[in-house]
């Protein structure tokens, strides 16, 4: 999924400033992928030249501070984010995890260090899947295609958490058989 379709997207939903955008993107789609604010913004200027978006200034609050920038989707938007909702999606799922990458090579570090990442990974996601359990009422006004996507977090969420605790066991488990378990797997 592109970020400049995720953008259009929630601008369906309602106007949002560039800084609610990534809230929303980091909150609900944090799973598949990271931003920062340059993207966002590097892509909000891209569909505002292209004339996908159109961006008002709002004046500040009572209280001070700087104009706003708030964003809304363009009639010629919507057509563009309509063509890409119809058209065939990539058929490859991508599981961007960086503690994954690390996973994989932990036979070559200390077992110990292993476990302590193991068990903060453990932490996050029961956190993760606290919060989308509480979340899962609230996107069910939002329709069936938001609620299924949250249902699909919240089961994909149980079961990583299933599969490090699994891991985690495992682990433990080597750690006790002795250190020739640690040994690095021979080079080919």
């Amino acid at each position: 999924m592109g970020i400049r379709y995720a953008i259009l997207g929630l601008l369906n939903y309602e106007d949002l400033h560039g800084y609610r955008i990534k809230e929303h993107i980091e909150r609900n789609f944090g799973h598949m992928w990271s931003i920062n604010y340059g993207q966002i913004y590097q892509n909000l200027k891209r569909l505002e030249d292209e004339g996908l978006v159109k961006m008002v200034e709002v004046a500040q609050s009572e209280n001070g501070g700087p104009r706003k920038k708030l964003y809304c989707i363009t009639e010629e938007g919507r057509a563009e984010f309509s063509r890409w909702l119809a058209s065939s999606p990539d058929r490859q799922m991508l599981l961007r995890d960086p503690f994954l990458t690390r996973f994989v090579f932990f036979d070559f570090g200390d077992p110990e260090d292993a476990l302590r990442l193991i068990d903060e990974q453990i932490e996050s996601y029961e956190r993760q899947l606290d919060r989308r359990r509480e979340n899962t009422g609230r996107w069910k006004q939002y329709g069936t295609y938001v609620r299924l996507t949250s249902e699909l977090g919240v089961e994909f969420n149980e079961m990583y958490l299933g599969w490090l605790k699994r891991a985690r066991g495992e682990v433990e488990r080597r750690m006790r058989a002795g250190a020739k378990a640690w040994e690095a797997p021979p080079k080919r």
